[in-house]
């Protein structure tokens, strides 16, 4: 073959206009894709044209490693089908590449457009989870499709494949049962992604653990808890399984706050108390202010502080500072409010 090549010049000549052509063509993809770049209404930048500019460069040395007329000039004849064959297999390579290179710079381009870290993020939060747990499924199918293509490709496998698969019926009925639980965890990343029982960020309680959704996939989410634990849980437990979500619908929150004391309290200056610590904080959003005995009993009894925050981290907070700052304020102002326990003893001694 390269004896071929250096005794004729027309296989040299071939040979440099295969590649001048591959390299032009690649200029002017890359020209235009940065002219369209340039432009903010569209999907396409500069850092979305570095990701799809090298499946392009690969799908073209493809195509032009498929012309008939060069194989015959370059005495490469005898090794055509092998040619074809990596040809093929360097197609489908570059064209999923390409699809999966496009659907991130889609997915991107419209996630840039949502602040995550926004006081009201519902909105975000929703398309994060959505393009996140969608672009997995359908890159999975992707390379499941360009797998099963590329395979099908060659006529020795394809027919290795019929004959297994028209004999081992039984052994796929044991795989299928054997797969359950992985086809069942994608099911319900697939139906996570669409009901969105839980979002990216949402403040969940799961297994008695506080904390917030930092990841979900196909198969499994990761809860980032307040003590920087990671919690991994499968997919199928928050379909299956209830939970708490604290931000489903938004993510205002009402706090609470407990106090046990004795009975002679006294509930007015408790309640201006209160109204003063909250007007004094930065963590309060204004909006819920109130405080009432919601049990009493023999000992002491049952006060309850309610009071609003933008978030759950911030209710948190709120929530710690009310709490110092009322059991200061009783410690200070009526330290015999503070509950305690009575003993009555009674004198059964006679007088001779």
């Amino acid at each position: 073959m390269f004896s071929n090549l250096f005794k004729e010049p027309n296989s040299l000549f071939y040979l440099l206009g295969s590649i001048v052509l591959i390299v032009l063509l690649q200029f002017i993809t890359i020209q235009i894709l940065r002219h369209y770049g340039k432009n903010p209404k569209y999907l396409i930048d500069k850092k979305g044209i570095k990701r799809i500019s090298y499946p392009i460069f690969i799908l073209f040395i493809a195509l032009l490693v498929r012309i008939e007329i060069i194989h015959r000039n370059l005495g490469v004849n005898e090794f055509t089908f092998v040619i074809r064959k990596i040809s093929t297999l360097l197609i489908i390579f570059a064209i999923t590449w390409v699809l999966i290179a496009s659907i991130r710079i889609i997915k991107q381009k419209i996630i840039a457009n949502y602040d995550v870290s926004a006081t009201n993020n519902l909105k975000a939060r929703k398309i994060y989870t959505q393009f996140n747990i969608l672009e997995r499924i359908v890159i999975f199918i992707l390379v499941i499709f360009a797998v099963g293509i590329a395979l099908m490709s060659f006529d020795s496998i394809r027919e290795i494949g019929v004959s297994i698969f028209a004999s081992a019926g039984v052994a796929g009925i044991i795989l299928g049962l054997s797969a359950q639980k992985m086809i069942g965890s994608i099911l319900a990343g697939i139906q996570i992604a669409i009901a969105q029982p839980i979002k990216i960020d949402d403040v969940v309680i799961v297994e008695d653990e506080w904390g917030r959704i930092e990841e979900i996939t196909l198969t499994y989410v990761v809860v980032n808890i307040w003590d920087k634990r990671r919690l991994i849980v499968p997919t199928t437990y928050f379909i299956e399984k209830p939970f708490q979500n604290w931000t489903k619908t938004s993510s205002d929150i009402l706090g609470t706050v407990f106090l046990y004391t004795d009975y002679n309290v006294p509930f007015d200056a408790l309640r201006e108390e209160l109204t003063r610590v909250l007007e004094s904080s930065d963590l309060w959003d204004g909006e819920v202010n109130n405080l009432q005995v919601t049990n009493s009993q023999p000992q002491h009894i049952e006060i309850r502080a309610l009071m609003s925050a933008k978030d759950a981290s911030t209710a948190w907070d709120l929530r710690v500072f009310v709490r110092e700052k009322l059991i200061s304020f009783l410690q200070k102002n009526y330290p015999e409010s503070l509950a305690h326990t009575r003993v009555f003893v009674k004198n059964t001694s006679t007088k001779k």
